[in-house]
């Protein structure tokens, strides 16, 4: 039962929306985990949605599911692109890995319109502008 489980608490990992790049028309926008640990994570897995409502209706994206494998101490590793359009949504990343044998599992949610210019960091080992929780 969940009840007998080891409560596992993730601390030092954040997921980053980061600006890659800025034209007239356009923005990049990639999705990071960062694993700012001095020790690797093992079989890393991470499940992303978006759900909320859009112009008065509900919307669902489609959960897409990464497999990053092992990310090593004070190092990153890209998720996925992002687009734009579904910055009014909440968006979901739902990470799992294990670390000496245990298994850890975090939910990450970014707010509808979290990711915007004023929220904007200067993310660690990026050293890209984005918006990042942990």
């Amino acid at each position: 039962m969940k009840k007998d489980l080891p409560e596992n608490t993730v601390e030092n990992i954040s997921i980053a929306v980061v600006l890659e790049s800025s034209g007239p028309e356009t923005k990049t926008w990639k999705v990071y985990l960062l694993n700012l640990k001095n020790v690797k994570l093992e079989t890393v897995l991470i499940s992303s949605k978006g759900y909320g409502e859009k112009d008065g209706e509900q919307v669902k994206t489609s959960i897409l599911r990464h497999s990053l494998g092992d990310i090593q101490a004070q190092s990153y590793a890209a998720i996925e692109l992002i687009d734009e359009q579904v910055f009014g949504l909440t968006n979901e990343y739902w990470l799992s890995y294990y670390l000496n044998g245990n298994i850890y599992d975090k939910k990450f949610i970014f707010v509808p319109e979290s990711i915007v210019d004023t929220n904007l960091i200067r993310i660690p080992l990026l050293n890209k502008p984005g918006v990042m929780i942990g």
